[in-house]
C-alpha cells in the first residue's frame, strides 16, 4: 500500500465546502494512510515499539534490524479508516543508505533515543540532519525508550538527561515522549498525538513535566 501524506488542516466553515476527511459526515467510509519513520541508534527499542503498538506484545529477546522493518496498524476514528503504515530503520550506520526509504513521504519522524544511555541521545542531532535533508515537512517527535529503566537511575542523572532531551526537542520543534515499551507507558499516546498533529484535532492526553516522570509535551511545538 502506498503511502501518502496527511492533507493539510481544513478550516471548518459554514458552508460545509472541503470538509476535513476526519470530521465528514458523509456515509461514505474515507480511508488515509499515515507513514511514520523511526529513526535512531541501534538496540533502543525502535522494532519493540512497533511491534508493541501493532500486536500488542512485547518480546525481550532482542532482534537486530537489518535494513529496514515495515508494519501497518489500521484504526477507526469518527468514519475515517487510518493505516499507519511504521518504517523502522536499523540504527547501524551501514544502513543509512536506506534513509530515504524510511523518511520519504513520512507525515512524521520518531526520532528515538535510550533514555538509559545518553550516547543515544547525542547521536539524535545527526539523526535529525540527515533526515531532515530528505524529508522536511515530516511533524518531528523525540521518543526516549525504555523509561522503566531511566526510572532506576539517579536523580541527577534523570534530571540531567530529561534537561538536554528538552533542550533538544526545542531545537527540532518537535514534541517530546518518554515511554516503555517493557512497561506499556505511553505507547499508545505517541500513535495519538501523531494522529493529532497530522490532522490538526484537539488532543486531550495531559502533558507531564516534571523530572522523573513519563514526560509527554506536545501543545506548542
Amino acid at each position: 500500500m502506498a503511502a501518502v501524506t496527511a492533507p493539510a488542516p481544513a478550516t471548518v466553515s459554514g458552508t460545509g465546502q472541503n470538509p476535513h476527511p476526519l470530521l465528514d459526515n458523509n456515509e461514505e467510509k474515507n480511508s488515509v494512510v499515515v507513514k511514520v519513520g523511526m529513526v535512531g541508534d541501534s538496540q533502543i527499542g525502535k522494532t519493540s515499539l512497533m511491534v508493541k503498538y501493532v500486536e500488542g506484545s512485547f518480546d525481550e529477546d532482542y532482534i537486530q534490524t537489518l535494513g529496514v522493518n515495515f508494519m501497518e496498524k489500521t484504526i477507526s476514528v469518527r468514519r475515517t479508516t487510518i493505516t499507519f503504515s511504521i518504517w523502522d530503520l536499523g540504527g547501524q550506520r551501514e544502513f543509512v543508505n536506506m534513509l530515504p526509504l524510511v523518511c520519504n513521504d513520512a507525515v512524521a519522524i520518531l526520532f528515538m533515543f535510550d533514555l538509559s544511555r545518553k550516547a543515544t541521545l547525542n547521536s539524535v542531532k545527526e539523526w535529525y540532519r540527515q533526515a531532515r535533508g530528505f524529508n522536511k515537512t515530516a511533524i518531528p517527535f523525540l521518543i526516549g525508550t525504555k523509561y522503566d529503566l531511566f526510572a532506576s537511575l539517579p536523580h541527577d542523572e534523570q534530571e540531567e538527561i530529561t534537561k538536554q532531551a528538552k533542550r533538544f526537542a526545542k531545537a527540532m520543534h518537535a514534541g517530546l515522549v518518554f515511554c516503555s515499551t517493557a512497561a506499556s507507558i505511553n505507547v499508545q499516546k505517541i500513535f495519538k498525538i501523531i494522529l493529532a498533529k497530522a490532522f490538526d484535532l484537539k488532543c486531550v492526553i495531559p502533558e507531564i513535566d516534571a523530572v522523573g516522570e513519563p514526560i509527554i509535551q506536545y501543545i506548542d511545538v
